[in-house]
């Protein structure tokens, strides 16, 4: 699989990243407005919150990854314009959406659980879908991989270069998968989440541990300080917030013993069951493609538990 400057227009013309994140967009919108309804929210609640949401989503983004990739930049400060070349980051998105629904809420004196609500299945859909705009930019792929066994699509994507290319771990292909059964998670449970905001709390946490894992397999991160990959350090912050909010909900409820209770042992399992894989691959000192399969197996079996505790938590009384 191998994309050519020709092969990165759609009709000649235009950059194909552009035409997935415009595809990606109007997918969301399409969902919110069926959920406009179901959410009793006023009519053109969307309309009017996509003015807001999309230019400052769009904003924060390319902010954020100048922000930590201005070297880059530095030479060409012009370029920073030239959004279609690539180098939008998701948190920044989310970041600068997120200040436009807070301010949307405030301003139309709407819940801004509902409004996240409203937007987090047709957003994880157009991460999904936005992605795939990685792969006709020739980025997000991860370490190479050199055992012929493993080059193909997709569990690789080959990258050309000045000296021939060489196969690396499709770790766009990868995200756009997790991102993918995310959306297929929210869409399947959004009617069972009575509580305003839990929708959005489970597409934090569920995104945010498929990036954990997937960014450690990339070549191209953000860094700070040289060693942290910042988006790693963004997913693992989140996911111990939602994970922290919803032990606080139990032990408020019930105490210690409804924690201890086989209602809660859907997440404590999942919990366990990631740092289990990461302990495991420590000491057997995996790496590369299989660490990736491993991670991917195990992650796989965390998100089915996810799904079991929403079902038991919402089912429980």
């Amino acid at each position: 699989m191998l994309a050519t400057p020709s092969s990165r227009l759609f009709l000649g013309v235009i950059p194909w990243y552009s035409v997935l994140i415009v595809t990606g967009i109007c997918l969301a919108l399409l969902i919110a407005s069926r959920e406009e309804k179901r959410l009793a929210l006023p009519r053109d609640t969307v309309v009017d919150l996509a003015l807001w949401v999309i230019p400052f989503g769009i904003l924060g983004a390319r902010l954020y990854y100048v922000l930590f990739a201005w070297e880059t930049f530095a030479p060409d400060p012009i370029s920073v314009l030239y959004i279609w070349q690539g180098g939008l980051a998701i948190y920044g998105a989310i970041i600068g959406g997120l200040l436009a629904v807070v301010l949307f809420a405030r301003r139309r004196k709407l819940p801004l659980g509902t409004l996240t609500d409203l937007i987090a299945p047709g957003l994880i859909l157009a991460q999904a879908i936005g992605r795939w705009g990685n792969y006709f930019n020739m980025e997000a792929y991860g370490v190479q991989i050199v055992d012929p066994a493993w080059q193909f699509f997709p569990a690789a994507v080959f990258i050309p270069s000045a000296t021939g290319g060489a196969w690396h771990m499709a770790t766009f292909f990868y995200e756009s998968m997790w991102n993918l059964a995310v959306f297929l998670v929210l869409m399947l449970t959004r009617r069972r989440m009575h509580r305003t905001g839990d929708l959005s709390l489970w597409y934090f946490l569920l995104y945010g541990a498929g990036r954990l894992i997937i960014e450690g397999l990339r070549t191209d991160s953000l860094y700070a300080g040289g060693s942290l990959r910042i988006s790693q350090v963004l997913a693992l912050c989140i996911c111990a917030v939602v994970l922290g909010i919803f032990l606080f909900r139990v032990l408020k409820q019930q105490g210690v013993r409804r924690l201890l209770s086989l209602r809660s042992l859907p997440m404590l399992a999942c919990i366990l069951l990631a740092v289990g894989c990461s302990i495991y691959m420590s000491l057997a000192g995996l790496t590369g493609i299989e660490a990736s399969t491993l991670q991917c197996a195990v992650y796989s079996l965390a998100m089915i538990v996810s799904v079991l505790t929403v079902y038991t938590y919402e089912k429980s009384p």
